[in-house]
């Protein structure tokens, strides 16, 4: 889906703010409870396995807008953990608002995902690569301003991976690899664009031969 996250590319919002980490002793966690969001993450995505992390993912960007961007970080994995816990039946919504002392909103219903393609040969360091150009109604991880976009593969990792449009589902995944495709800047902007390249991680079921 066009997730709420996915501003990669998008305009209008201003110049993004950086700054570089310093050597200084930075904490994680800012306010005492934040830890919580993990262990609860942890506790539902390994200890229980009643979900994978691509599931919390997603329950995140099908949070209410306005929810989403009042809420801090952790705060969203609070609530996209506790959204999941009810969608599997861990508990139920009123116990979780018994325990909350007070009304606790879930993320909205989710829809059925997308398989991966069918296998084909893998591509190879300096073949060139077009991304799919399809919206897609649910999870993924293919960002929307690289969609359609020529690049050129650099590396092909080694590990395979669970493909996010089906995970993000709980639906069987197949593994792929990922790998990193590198676009100019003129292909992803136009002419226009500084003389400068981005390289981005994308799984093999993104990518078609160009």
């Amino acid at each position: 889906m066009d997730g709420i996250h996915d501003l990669g590319g998008v305009q209008g919002f201003g110049k993004v703010a950086h700054k570089a980490n310093s050597v200084a002793y930075r904490p994680v966690f800012h306010e005492p409870w934040e830890h919580l969001a993990y262990s609860l993450l942890f506790l539902g995505a390994d200890t229980l396995k009643v979900f994978n992390v691509d599931e919390l993912r997603h329950a995140i960007e099908r949070l209410d807008p306005r929810q989403y961007f009042a809420s801090p970080y952790y705060d969203r994995i609070v609530a996209g953990t506790a959204s999941l816990y009810v969608e599997k039946g861990v508990l139920s919504h009123a116990e979780l608002e018994a325990l909350a002392g007070g009304r606790f909103a879930l993320a909205r219903p989710q829809g059925l995902g997308r398989p991966a393609r069918e296998t084909r040969p893998p591509f190879e360091v300096g073949d060139r690569v077009r991304v799919a150009g399809a919206f897609v109604p649910g999870h993924t991880r293919m960002p929307g301003y690289v969609r359609g976009k020529h690049g050129t593969i650099l590396h092909r990792t080694g590990v395979k991976w669970p493909f996010p449009d089906a995970a993000g589902h709980g639906r069987p995944a197949a593994l792929e690899p990922t790998y990193h495709v590198e676009f100019k800047g003129s292909d992803l902007w136009g002419e226009t664009a500084e003389a400068a390249s981005v390289v981005v991680d994308l799984w093999e079921g993104y990518l078609d031969k160009a």
